[in-house]
């Protein structure tokens, strides 16, 4: 079950394009050591619609946007268990900076981010306000990082 979550990005927008009448919520990010606030965000993303969609950056993306020592988890390692969650319907990928050419393929009635992000300084906000959908931002759980495991980890 958990392999039929994981699809490339053509093959989702495909899937997607079956469910009509179904609300798509979609997010994207790293994810590169699950943790409870990761957890904590895609179960409360998921109440926003049908189908949640996690976008992962591949691991060159995520290695460009982290550091040379990042990601930790390989990109099919985090797909497998971001797909183990109850909560998410499918996972995809990019490999650009920025995984607005995704959401502008993908067209989801709310995107998702977690964080203190503007809502206007979102990726996507633009083409998903102008195609009728919601930009909203939810909390994350105080003190869960990734960056504060691989540090305590150090220690």
């Amino acid at each position: 079950m958990i392999k039929k979550k994981i699809v490339p990005p053509k093959k989702l927008l495909a899937i997607l394009k079956q469910k009509k009448k179904k609300s798509v919520v979609f997010t994207n990010g790293c994810f590169d050591i699950l943790h409870a606030g990761h957890v904590h965000y895609l179960e409360n993303a998921k109440k926003l619609g049908d189908f949640l969609v996690v976008a992962l950056n591949t691991d060159a993306s995520t290695k460009r946007l982290k550091g040379p020592t990042r990601p930790i988890n390989s990109l099919q390692d985090r797909s497998d268990i971001i797909a183990a969650l109850e909560s998410v319907d499918f996972v995809t990928w990019f490999d650009e900076e920025t995984p607005l050419k995704l959401i502008e393929m993908v067209q989801p009635q709310v995107l998702v981010k977690g964080g203190d992000y503007i809502p206007k300084d979102i990726v996507g906000y633009q083409s998903v306000i102008d195609s009728g959908g919601k930009v909203k931002v939810l909390s994350f759980l105080e003190g869960r990082s990734t960056t504060n495991i691989i540090q305590k980890m150090k220690q």
